[in-house]
């Protein structure tokens, strides 16, 4: 894929300041011929002084970060992209770790020269939150705040790290499911809770229901992005298997970022909350929040919420990097 090739996009176009795909082999000093030289796809958006870096989860394009972007980008600057094996990024050979993908997720800050000290707010769901943990124990020095959403540690136990039996079998359904429509119809209700599923939308204004317009929303993003191999697929899910954060490491996070939070929904079917209970219990001075009736896909459950708390953990990340021992 070249990177002067123009790829669709879900994003407004008025908004981006710059997309393409960042070569994160040659920039970590390794031959382009490397075996596991590649690309990653990356977005640009707003202009704004706060600086927030979105990476989304597991087998999911930077697509799904839409809300998000469409809020942030009218007052702040947004990076967002796509992790190795997904979306408009290189598939290298795997299986892949969350260590790996952070060094990735580094090269393109590196190459947007997003390096100047204390500047970062890093906003990690999911698998992006694994991502995120190892970034915050790589590059503390860089991160003003760091959000962790529906996603471990990996060091809480087998019966907190194993995902719930109606996930396993939903990502086993979805990994192999041909027909786009029908993989949706799987994909919705490892996302939201069911109740939220059947309401009618608040949003849509024709009467229709959250799945109606959920599936609506998704079904445009399967459409416009590249199809995800089962290679880049199973690489991923290696890295979420092996992502292991230790209690001394949390404790060095929580001792290096200025804020953290850690918020989680009730019913979800893919990571448990105790997992995000662990993570508080482990990290100093963070902040913990679990939703009620909010599930894994509470980015996209309840978008302006999510916005809102981002917002405050932005100020509050900003403010506490003025004082001792930040300052």
């Amino acid at each position: 894929m070249s990177n002067n090739e123009e790829r669709p996009t879900i994003f407004d176009p008025q908004t981006c300041v710059r997309k393409g795909l960042c070569p994160v082999m040659a920039l970590q000093g390794q031959p382009e011929t490397a075996v596991e030289s590649h690309s990653l796809y990356f977005e640009q958006h707003g202009t704004g002084p706060e600086k927030i870096l979105f990476i989304m989860g597991l087998n999911t394009s930077s697509f799904a970060w839409g809300y998000q972007v469409r809020h942030f980008a009218k007052t702040h600057s947004i990076l967002v992209l796509d992790n190795r094996g997904v979306g408009n990024s290189d598939t290298p050979k795997g299986p892949y770790t969350t260590s790996q993908m952070a060094d990735d997720a580094i090269a393109v800050l590196d190459y947007i020269g997003w390096n100047n000290g204390r500047e970062l707010h890093i906003v990690g769901v999911s698998l992006g939150g694994m991502i995120s943990q190892e970034l915050a124990l790589k590059i503390p020095e860089r991160i003003l705040s760091l959000s962790l959403v529906v996603t471990k540690a990996g060091s809480a136990g087998f019966f907190a790290n194993l995902t719930p039996w109606f996930g396993i079998a939903s990502l086993a359904r979805v990994t192999f499911a041909g027909d786009d429509s029908k993989k949706t119809d799987m994909v919705l209700p490892m996302l939201y809770p069911e109740e939220w599923l059947n309401a009618k939308s608040e949003t849509s204004g024709d009467g229709k229901t959250n799945r109606e317009v959920a599936k609506a929303e998704l079904m445009r993003r399967i459409g416009i992005q590249r199809r995800q191999t089962l290679a880049g697929s199973f690489a991923q899910t290696a890295a979420v298997r092996a992502h292991n954060i230790t209690p001394e490491q949390m404790q060095e996070i929580g001792k290096k970022i200025p804020k953290v939070f850690i918020l989680t929904g009730d019913t979800d079917n893919l990571i448990k909350p105790i997992n995000s209970e662990w993570l508080h219990k482990n990290i100093p001075n963070s902040e913990y929040q679990v939703w009620q009736g909010t599930a894994h896909g509470l980015i996209g459950q309840v978008p302006a919420r999510f916005n809102e708390a981002l917002e405050k953990v932005i100020k509050e990340g900003r403010e506490r990097a003025t004082q001792a021992p930040w300052a």
